[in-house]
C-alpha cells in the first residue's frame, strides 16, 4: 500500500512539535529558516539531528558553512519563526531580534528558550530532505520557561505559566 504525501502531512500535523530557528553564517553572509524537524540523537557525545528542505534557498549555505545553531523559541517569539518561514530576504529576517554568537559563529538568538551551537559532522540526504548530523559545542539558556510548539497547523505555548 503507498501512503500519499498528503496523507502523510496531514497525520503529521498531530505530531507535537518545538519551533526552532536553525542559522548559519560564512563568507556569503547569515542564513536561516524555522524548523520543527530538530531531534537529540545522543548525549554521548551530544548530538542533533536537523532535516531541511532541499528546495530551501539557503540549503546550498549551510552545506557550504559546516556549522549551525538550533535557537528553540520561547513562547513569545512566534513572530520570529514567521519572519524566518517567510520570503524575506535572509539579512532582513535577522533585523527582528538581538542576535549573538557562541562557539562556531553561527547566529544565536539572544533570548531563546535554549540554542546548540553545532558543528555539521554528517550529511544524509532522503528524499526532499537533507539530514544533518551535529554534534553539539556550546549551550546556552534563558530565563524563560514557556516553549512556542506546532501542533495541528497552529502555534501553542506550553510550560509554566506565573502566578500572581
Amino acid at each position: 500500500m503507498m501512503i500519499e504525501s498528503t496523507d502523510f502531512k496531514n497525520a503529521m500535523s498531530f505530531l507535537t512539535s518545538a519551533v526552532s530557528v536553525v542559522t548559519t553564517t560564512g563568507l556569503s553572509g547569515r542564513y536561516g529558516f524555522t524548523a520543527s524537524a530538530v531531534c537529540s540523537v545522543t548525549d554521548s557525545p551530544p548530538t542533533l539531528l536537523v532535516c531541511m528542505n532541499k528546495a530551501s534557498s539557503s540549503h546550498a549555505h549551510f552545506v557550504e558553512n559546516q556549522i549551525l545553531t538550533v535557537n528553540v523559541l520561547g513562547a513569545h517569539h512566534e513572530h520570529i519563526s514567521k519572519v524566518f518561514s517567510s520570503k524575506l530576504m535572509p539579512e532582513e529576517r535577522f533585523k527582528h531580534g538581538i542576535w549573538t554568537e557562541l562557539e562556531t559563529g553561527a547566529p544565536v538568538l539572544d533570548d531563546a528558550l535554549v540554542s546548540f551551537d553545532c558543528e555539521i559532522e554528517q550529511i544524509q540526504e532522503v528524499g526532499t530532505h537533507t539530514i544533518f548530523i551535529c554534534p553539539i559545542v556550546a549551550i546556552q539558556r534563558s530565563q524563560h520557561d514557556q516553549s512556542l510548539v506546532y501542533f495541528n497547523r497552529a502555534y501553542h505555548q506550553v510550560g509554566q505559566t506565573e502566578t500572581a
